[in-house]
C-alpha cells in the first residue's frame, strides 16, 4: 500500500499515511488532531545502472553553445 506524506499547517509536523491509491487525495488529520493539513509532493527515486555506452557519457565537441562555435571563439 502506498504511503503519502502530509504536513500540518498548524503545528508544522510532517507525517505519513498509508492508504490505497483511490484514497490518495482524501484529507488526513495530523497526529496532534489538527485538520488543516496538506499533502506533500513525493519524489520518486529511479534506480538502475549505467551501461557506460554513448548515452551515458556525452560526446565531446558537437552541438551546444561552446561546442557549436556560437561563443565567438
Amino acid at each position: 500500500m502506498p504511503r503519502y506524506d502530509f504536513r500540518c499547517r498548524e503545528c508544522s509536523q510532517t507525517f505519513e499515511v498509508s492508504r490505497p491509491m483511490s484514497a490518495a487525495g482524501d484529507p488526513a488529520p495530523c497526529p496532534a488532531g489538527h485538520a488543516d493539513t496538506v499533502k506533500l509532493l513525493s519524489t520518486v527515486a529511479v534506480g538502475g545502472r549505467s551501461t557506460g555506452g554513448p548515452a551515458a557519457v556525452p560526446a565531446a565537441g558537437g552541438g551546444g553553445c561552446c561546442g557549436g562555435g556560437c561563443c565567438g571563439g
